[in-house]
């Protein structure tokens, strides 16, 4: 099963969640905000695709953080504020992907 992890309101989450939908791809979507994500979780998405892609430097969330928080991402400052994770996050059999990429996408139909 694949699992999509987002928040609701996310233009990119819609168009990703519309996508695949219109490929008639089975997928579970779990929003960051009423479903918290658990450390494991977050740490395959690391273990998957690494720090750099994972967290959203354009986010307000980010963009609010102090310097050294910027400089010292962690597992509990991300837990805490799950909109610093670059959306939507992507798990399927072959792995975890960040951002919605339609080629990637295609893929998986």
């Amino acid at each position: 099963m694949i699992k999509m992890y987002g928040i609701k309101n996310c233009d990119t989450i819609k168009r990703a969640g519309k996508f695949l939908e219109d490929q008639g791809v089975d997928f579970e979507f779990i929003d960051f905000r009423q479903t918290p994500i658990d450390i494991q979780t977050l740490q395959s998405f690391i273990d998957g695709v690494g720090w750099d892609k994972l967290i959203n430097k354009r986010s307000t969330t980010y963009r609010n953080l102090n310097d050294n928080e910027k400089q010292n991402i962690t597992l509990a400052l991300t837990l805490k504020n799950p909109t610093l994770i670059k959306r939507p996050v992507l798990v399927t059999k072959e792995g975890v992907s960040v951002g919605f990429d339609k080629v990637l996408y295609q893929r998986l139909v």
